[in-house]
């Protein structure tokens, strides 16, 4: 043993002389609480709250991705859809000029008219074709080179037929002079 442990031992008498007034101390305590003010913890201490609040911004950002990805980026597609009606507005206007160029063409025989003219429908429904895989988003970058890799089919063949057509208007003037 310690000397302490000694001097308590020897002096124990000492320290039960005096006891403490429980009712006293209590009255103490109370009076005590009562004019303290009551503490409050702030909302957004409390752990619960913190960790209800990390699950919800957790999932806000995973649905926020989840529904961007799964749309396929509506940006894109509107994208496309302008320039494809950008491309729509040029081309048709084109083909349309050029085909009617061909209609009335008075050095092209009816048959002829309506063989060009069927081939032209069959690139027409091509296109039709074409433009709704457009719109299901099928690869959209490989569908718009096909429409206008269409286009420009159309306008080469109409103006293939166009220069036949004017190299027969051509009298033979290149043989009149001789040297």
């Amino acid at each position: 043993m310690d000397n302490f442990e000694k001097h308590i031992r020897e002096n124990t008498a000492q320290f039960d002389e005096h006891k403490a007034d429980r009712a006293k101390l209590w009255a103490n305590i109370s009076a005590a609480l009562e004019q303290s003010e009551p503490k409050v913890i702030p909302l957004w201490k409390r752990p619960m709250l913190r960790i209800a609040a990390s699950i919800v911004l957790l999932l806000g950002i995973a649905s926020f991705i989840g529904l961007s990805v799964y749309r396929g980026g509506t940006t894109d597609t509107q994208y496309v859809s302008k320039e494809l009606l950008e491309i729509d507005m040029h081309y048709k206007n084109l083909v349309s000029y050029q085909v009617q160029l061909v209609r009335n063409s008075p050095n092209l025989s009816e048959m002829d008219k309506a063989e060009f003219l069927s081939f032209m429908d069959e690139l027409d429904a091509e296109y039709e074709t074409l433009r709704e895989e457009m719109r299901n988003n099928l690869d959209n970058e490989r569908v718009l080179e096909a429409i206008v890799a269409n286009y420009k089919k159309r306008i080469e063949l109409i103006e293939n037929l166009l220069q036949q057509l004017n190299d027969t208007k051509k009298p033979d003037e290149d043989y009149g002079y001789t040297l």
